[in-house]
C-alpha cells in the first residue's frame, strides 16, 4: 500500500541530498518504504541483521563506494538502505565517511527500530549530514490521502466506515489492518511482543530482568492516560524508582510506549512533574474509555511528529491538570504557545467540560475542542470555531495527519 512515508521521502529527495533517517516501531513498515519508493534495480539494501550485509557494512565505505561502481559516472542516482545500522557501534562514524564521500552520487536511506540516537558510542556529529522522519502507524487521515500536506490543518473528509472499524479494532501496524483478522492480529501482536522483548530490549541494552521489566509493560497496559506513579510501580515489581525510570526510558526507545508532560504554565497550582503515559499501539488496551484516549494520543502524537519533522514549527504535546484534580486530555502548543486545547470524550451526549472552559480561560489557545468517539462525521471545519465546541472525533481526525 502506498503510504504517507513514500511521498515524504520522494519529496526530500526531490530537493535535499541529506541522508533520510526512518524511526518507528517495530512492523510500522519502515523497510518496504524504503524499498519501494524507487525502481527496484537502483535500490541496494544492506541490513545488519543479516551476516553477509555487515561483512559488506564492515569493509567501509570505499568498498561499498566500489561495489556500487560510484566512481563511474551515472544518468541516475542509486539508491542505498541501511537497514537497523544503529546497532553497529560506529556506525556514526561510518556514515559520516559514506556520506561525505559520495554524497553526490547516491541517496541514503537509514532506518531503525530503536531511536537512532540510542545508541551514539562516538562523539562525532552527523549534523547537517541528515533529516529525520518519524514512521507511524496508519492513522484516519493517511487512510484517507497520503499527499503530503502543505499546511499542517487538512480540510474534513469522511473515512470509510469499514476503514475505520479496521484501525479501531486491529490498530494502525499495516499487517493487521490489511488482514483485518482477530486470530492473526492475537498471533502477531504476541510475536511481536517477544521480538521486543527477547531479541531488541534484552540483547541491545544493559537490562537483564526480562521478566520484571515485561510485568512493568503489562501494568502499563492497563494504566494508559494515567498519571505515572513510580512509587507504585516499584512496589508492584519488586525494584527501585530510579530502576522503573530507567525501564520506561528503555520502553520509549524502542516504541512501546510513549509520555506526555503536565503544562504549566500560566496554570494556578499545576501539576508540575507525573507525566502520562500511552502506549504505541491502542489494540494492547482492553478498557474501552483508556483506548479511546490512547487512540487519540496516538493520532495527536504523529501530527506534531509530523509537523516538527517536516519544519512546520515547533510543536509540543502536553496535558492540563492541577493540584485540585481538575484535568483537560491534550493540549497541543505552537511555538511554546497553547495552541489547541483537546477534551476526549466517548459520548457526544455529554455536556462541554467545565474543566475545559475553565483553561481555556487562562490559556486562551487558538482552538478548544471536545471530541466525541461516538458522534456519526459531519462535514464541518473542527478548526474554523472560536469558541469551544464539540465535535466528531472522526471529523477532529480527518484533519490531522
Amino acid at each position: 500500500m502506498d503510504r504517507l512515508y513514500h511521498n515524504i521521502i520522494r519529496q526530500h529527495f526531490k530537493s535535499d541530498n541529506q541522508m533520510v533517517f526512518l524511526t518507528g516501531p517495530r512492523q510500522v513498515g519502515k523497510t518496504t518504504i524504503s524499498r519501494t519508493i524507487l525502481d527496484e534495480p537502483l535500490i541496494t539494501y544492506l541490513n545488519w541483521d543479516v551476516k553477509e550485509h555487515r561483512a559488506e557494512i564492515l569493509k567501509g565505505a570505499i568498498s561499498i563506494g566500489n561495489y556500487l561502481n560510484l566512481q563511474r559516472a551515472q544518468e541516475t542516482q542509486k539508491l542505498i538502505v541501511f537497514d537497523e545500522l544503529h546497532k553497529y557501534k560506529n556506525w556514526r562514524d561510518f556514515l559520516k565517511g559514506f556520506y561525505d564521500l559520495y554524497k553526490n552520487d547516491i541517496k541514503i536511506i537509514v532506518t531503525g527500530s530503536a531511536k537512532l540516537n540510542v545508541y551514539n558510542q562516538t562523539g562525532d556529529s552527523l549534523m547537517g549530514r541528515y533529516f529525520p522522519y518519524r514512521v507511524h502507524p496508519l492513522s484516519v487521515a493517511e487512510l484517507i490521502r497520503t499527499r503530503v500536506p502543505s499546511t499542517i490543518i487538512s480540510s474534513q473528509q469522511c473515512i470509510d466506515e469499514d476503514k475505520f472499524e479496521s484501525l479501531w479494532n486491529f490498530g494502525g501496524y499495516p499487517d493487521p489492518f490489511l488482514k483485518n483478522n482477530a486470530m492473526f492480529t492475537r498471533r502477531w501482536c504476541k510475536l511481536r511482543y517477544n521480538q521486543l522483548f527477547k531479541d531488541d530490549i534484552r540483547d541491545l541494552t544493559q537490562i537483564h530482568e526480562v521478566a520484571q521489566l515485561e510485568m512493568l509493560a503489562e501494568l502499563l497496559k492497563h494504566n494508559s492516560g494515567t498519571l505515572v506513579n513510580y512509587t507504585d510501580l516499584s512496589n508492584k515489581i519488586d525494584v527501585g524508582v530510579n530502576t522503573i525510570k530507567r525501564w520506561i526510558t528503555a520502553l520509549k526507545n524502542f516504541y512501546f510506549c510513549f509520555t506526555i508532560k503536565p503544562w504549566h504554565k500560566n496554570i494556578q497550582r499545576s501539576l508540575l512533574k507525573e507525566p502520562k503515559i500511552y502506549l504505541w499501539d491502542w489494540v494492547e488496551i482492553k478498557d474501552t474509555g483508556m483506548r479511546v484516549e490512547n487512540f487519540v494520543a496516538c493520532h495527536l502524537l504523529k501530527a506534531i511528529h509530523f509537523w516538527n519533522d517536516m519544519g512546520f514549527g515547533d510543536f509540543g504535546l502536553y496535558f492540563i491538570r492541577d493540584k485540585e484534580k481538575r484535568e483537560v486530555d491534550f493540549l497541543v502548543t505552537k511555538n511554546e504557545k497553547p495552541w489547541l486545547l483537546l477534551e476526549v470524550k466517548n459520548s457526544g451526549k455529554q455536556s462541554l467540560s467545565e474543566h475545559l472552559y475553565r483553561f481555556a480561560g487562562q490559556l486562551n489557545p487558538e482552538h478548544v475542542l471536545q471530541a466525541a468517539f461516538n458522534l456519526p462525521y459531519e462535514n464541518i471545519d473542527c478548526f474554523s470555531y472560536k469558541k469551544p465546541v464539540i465535535v466528531p472525533l472522526k471529523t477532529f481526525l480527518s484533519q490531522l495527519v
